[in-house]
């Protein structure tokens, strides 16, 4: 008859961030809730010391998108629970913390696939790696760096149950004769995309699930960059779109 033995106690790891995100998302409303879902949210990763070696990095220039292994900063707990209630299940329906991808977990770790655009030096000399296709909050620690290899990496048939498909990004954008003057006369190299990123980000409806599909009046606003993006949504009949206002 086998024998059963208890696990011993975790020892205390220390975990050393390896860089610091310089992110288009200043905070967690509006955040894509997985990286992919808008292929322009930029963001740099300034590598810290003593990891600011480029031969630490010799090679990356070929990968075309790349592992982050990060800590939900904004989602540390003292304490944690077993069950979530994740958006895709509107937020009524509670799973297992390992059933998801909920940011409030035991160790606060994430992981995220992200397209890379490089290395290169910032105006401080900091080496610096660009990336895009990304959902990390402004200030994310970023733990570590792998290549993403899709012969290894990618399993088609793989399933959830209830989150095999992206979200439907499917409420119409409008931008307000405001908000596309404001757009015009800010600087594209200071906000790449930017446009694109609005329109994508609150296509999605980033409101709380039960939220969702009322009539408001309620004017919302999110941080991209170092901007206020503020929006409303506007139902006629059964049909709902999104205005926005001002970005300022």
């Amino acid at each position: 008859m086998s024998r059963h033995h208890a696990l011993p106690a975790a020892e205390t790891l220390t975990l050393t961030p390896i860089a610091v995100t310089r992110s288009c998302f200043r905070d967690k409303f509006g955040v894509p809730r997985q990286p992919g879902l808008t292929r322009h949210a930029h963001a740099r990763l300034i590598i810290a010391s003593p990891f600011n070696r480029e031969d630490a990095f010799r090679g990356l220039e070929t990968a075309s998108h790349l592992w982050l292994i990060f800590q939900f900063h904004q989602a540390v707990r003292a304490e944690w629970r077993p069950v979530v209630r994740p958006p895709r299940l509107g937020g009524n329906r509670r799973v297992g913390v390992f059933s998801s991808r909920s940011p409030f977990r035991p160790n606060s770790l994430g992981l995220s696939v992200v397209r890379n655009r490089g290395l290169s030096h910032d105006d401080e000399g900091n080496l610096v790696l660009d990336i895009s296709d990304h959902d990390l909050i402004d200030g994310t620690p970023i733990l570590d760096i792998k290549p993403y290899l899709a012969f290894a990496d990618s399993v088609p048939e793989a399933g959830l149950g209830w989150a095999d498909s992206a979200p439907t990004a499917g409420l119409p954008v409008e931008f307000m004769p405001e908000a596309e003057q404001q757009l015009v006369r800010l600087p594209s190299l200071a906000y790449p995309d930017l446009k694109a990123l609005i329109r994508d980000v609150v296509s999605y409806d980033p409101r709380p699930s039960f939220r969702r599909g009322r009539d408001e009046d309620r004017i919302y606003g999110i941080h991209l960059y170092d901007l206020n993006v503020r929006f409303r949504f506007v139902r006629e009949a059964s049909a709902e779109r999104v205005q926005v206002l001002t970005v300022c």
